[in-house]
């Protein structure tokens, strides 16, 4: 068995440990990014993902004083000061099922196709189907009826079981309601922080679409919305998003 004459070479240093690793090189500790940033705390990912969004749209899309729209109009990213070109009219449709998706927790591709799908099974106006499919999302439901304070908050509150519809306890997001549908916050989390602030905000109203007793923390599905009736902060424009998807 040859064996090397020169003896067993000392391990390469490992990174984070020592002062020649990676760790040193670039200036980062052990302690985590809160240590790295003075004990700063990083916004999660759900939140960067938020707010690049609006950014990325140019538009202040929940209509909330927080939007960094107020302190940066160019979009996220190395290259987001540059000047934008005049967009095609594919960007221009583009652009508007990007508003649509994003306004409602960021939807995914293929779940939000087959809403468009649904919308031209259906009888009637396409674009106005399409708006109705959205606005029954129970996520959508609990976002307007103000006992989630944004579309995202919706989302996890219903997925962690906290809503019933019709006394059973619903947790999947895209839940279709019907008309008539009594939606209620469980017992055991109508006291909860969250649920009282998203209740008392000022920020927005409860659409005539909807009835909610914020005492209670119960409210109804009354009907179903045209896109007249939806309260959007900007301006959606689901004809467009139907002839991205009609190309």
């Amino acid at each position: 068995m040859w064996t090397d004459p020169r003896g067993p070479r000392p391990l390469p240093p490992q990174p984070g440990r020592g002062t020649t690793g990676t760790t040193a090189q670039f200036g980062h500790s052990e302690e985590g990014p809160s240590a790295q940033r003075g004990g700063v705390q990083r916004m999660t990912k759900r939140a960067e993902s938020k707010y690049k969004i609006n950014r990325r749209l140019g538009v202040n899309l929940w209509g909330r004083a927080k939007s960094p729209l107020a302190k940066r109009e160019y979009g996220p990213g190395q290259h987001g000061q540059r000047r934008k070109n005049k967009p095609t009219d594919f960007g221009i449709q583009l652009m508007a099922k990007q508003k649509l998706k994003g306004y409602y927790g960021n939807i995914g591709e293929k779940q939000f196709r087959k809403y468009y799908e649904e919308a031209v099974r259906r009888k009637g106006d396409t674009s106005e189907n399409l708006i109705e499919l959205l606005e029954r999302r129970l996520d959508a439901v609990v976002y307007r009826m103000k006992l989630a304070v944004t579309p995202f908050a919706a989302r996890q509150f219903v997925n962690h079981g906290h809503v019933t519809v019709n006394g059973k306890r619903v947790n999947i997001p895209s839940y279709l309601v019907k008309d008539g549908d009594q939606i209620e916050v469980k017992e055991k989390s109508k006291q909860l922080a969250a649920v009282l602030d998203a209740a008392q905000s000022s920020e927005r109203d409860v659409p005539e679409y909807l009835e909610i007793d914020h005492r209670a923390m119960r409210g109804k599905f009354l009907r179903a919305p045209k896109l007249s009736d939806v309260p959007y902060p900007v301006q959606m424009e689901p004809n467009l998003v139907v002839e991205f998807y009609s190309r």
